[in-house]
Parts: structure tokens; C-alpha cells; sequence
């Protein structure tokens, strides 16, 4: 399945993803693959350069243009693969502490630099339908984790990370902020 990006300034991108039937069909396994396979390709820098797309640790199926509420996840820390195709998910809990990526985020549905904090939890407990384990999982998620798994759970409601960014204020640090 060949995968085209919706960019920022396409309506559709603020389109709120409905809910997906599972078991899943076929056409949503292959749509997750692609997806999956299009974020482990933007990692390879050679891939990513020859193809002119930009590298990625997350993609949510409304940024290559469905409106389901489906995600996914790939990325290496600290040796370790951390990958997800999830399905339905839900935040069920939250930490009071926020956190922010001191460099600020991107997206790969933005091309133009959005600078500021992007204030998020630090913490987060997410539930969803793991089409890798194929089993319903619980993800409990700080730092950074819960950084990705957040900005991906915003693309399902139609917001940008830049949404979340404070213009008159934003480098301001949140009391009781971690800045990763």
C-alpha cells in the first residue's frame, strides 16, 4: 500500500479519527504494516534522503489520510526497540507532573518550524489493542514514551502539536515541568 502524507495545511489532518472494528480486517493490518513500515524506512537515513521524507518515531493513519483511530510507534532508546501498532487507544490516567522536549516537537504532517514547549505528562497509562502482540495491552509510559504516545493520541482528536504551544510564552517552563 503506497502512503501519501497529509500535511498541516489539509483540513482533513483536523478530522477526529471514529473507532475501529476488531478483529481487524484485512485492509487495517495492511494499512498498520505500511504505516509501520514507512516509520522503521524514514529511520534509514540513506531511504529517508534518496526519498526526501523526513525521519519519524510515530504516524497516525489520519496523517496518510484515514480516519481511524489507529497508530503507530517506532523507535530506538537506550538499545532498545520500542514499537507499537495500536488500536483504539485510550488515555485512562495521567500524572499532575508535565514534561516538555526542550527542543520542542515536530511532525512529519509539518513542514514548517513550530518553536516553543509543547507541554504534555510526564506520565501517562494508555490502553489500546496492540496489533503487534495482538492482544489488548496497558502502556505505562514516562519521559519521552508518553511524549510520543501523547502527540500521536492528539493526531486521533485533530490536534497539532503547535496547538499545545503557548505563542506568547514559548520558552516558559510549567511549575513542576521536566524538560526532556
Amino acid at each position: 500500500m503506497k502512503l501519501k502524507l497529509v500535511k498541516d495545511n489539509n483540513p482533513k489532518i483536523r478530522k477526529k479519527s471514529e473507532e475501529v472494528s476488531l478483529p481487524l480486517s484485512a485492509e487495517d493490518k495492511e494499512l498498520l504494516d505500511s504505516m509501520f513500515n514507512y516509520l522503521v524506512k524514514s529511520q534509514d537515513e540513506e531511504y529517508a534522503q534518496k526519498h526526501h521524507i523526513k525521519a519519524g518515531v510515530g504516524l497516525a493513519a489520519i496523517q496518510v489520510g484515514y480516519a481511524k483511530r489507529m497508530f503507530v510507534i517506532y523507535y530506538e532508546k537506550a538499545g532498545q526497540i520500542i514499537q507499537y501498532k495500536l488500536v483504539n487507544p485510550k488515555i485512562i490516567e495521567t500524572s499532575i507532573k508535565k514534561c516538555a522536549l526542550q527542543d520542542g516537537e515536530g511532525c512529519l504532517s509539518v513542514d514548517k518550524e513550530h518553536r516553543g514547549l509543547v507541554h504534555r505528562y510526564y506520565k501517562i497509562v494508555m490502553k489500546a489493542y496492540d496489533a503487534i502482540q495482538e492482544k489488548d495491552i496497558t502502556i505505562t509510559a514516562h519521559g519521552y514514551d508518553a511524549v510520543v504516545l501523547q502527540h500521536e493520541y492528539d493526531h486521533l482528536n485533530g490536534i497539532l502539536f503547535y496547538d499545545h504551544i503557548v505563542y506568547d510564552t514559548p520558552f516558559v517552563q510549567l511549575p513542576n515541568e521536566e524538560l526532556i
